[in-house]
Order: C-alpha cells, then structure tokens, then sequence
C-alpha cells in the first residue's frame, strides 16, 4: 500500500467511525443496546484509523530521496 492511499483510507476511517460513533450516541437515547452497538462499531472505526496514523509514522518514505 503506498503513502497516499494509506492517508486516504486514515481520514475515511476516522471520519466514518466519529459520524458512526455519534449516530450510536444519538441512538442510544432510544435504544441502549442497539446504540451502544452502533457507537461501539464507531469507535473500532475511529481506533482503526488512528492506528493506521501510527502505521503511516513508520513508514520510511524515501520516494523523493536523493542517493
């Protein structure tokens, strides 16, 4: 996977699992088991994508390097 697919999916990742947490949330009021599933899928999103962030800082990008 190269680096500008890998900050893609970072920021659809992120992105998708705060809106997928916040629907949980809201759900919840309705609904706690439901909710809480919704938020909880959100928040395996939203960790998924931060790990990525920390896979993406160890990537060593030599791509315009010089030798």
């Amino acid at each position: 996977m190269n680096t500008k697919s890998m900050e893609a999916w970072v920021w659809v990742l992120v992105y998708i699992g705060l809106i997928t947490f916040g629907v949980g949330m809201a759900v919840w009021r309705i609904d706690d088991t439901l909710g809480w599933s919704i938020a909880g899928a959100g928040f395996a999103l939203l960790v998924l994508g931060v790990g990525l962030i920390w896979v993406r800082s160890q990537v060593n990008d030599n791509q315009g390097a010089r030798p």
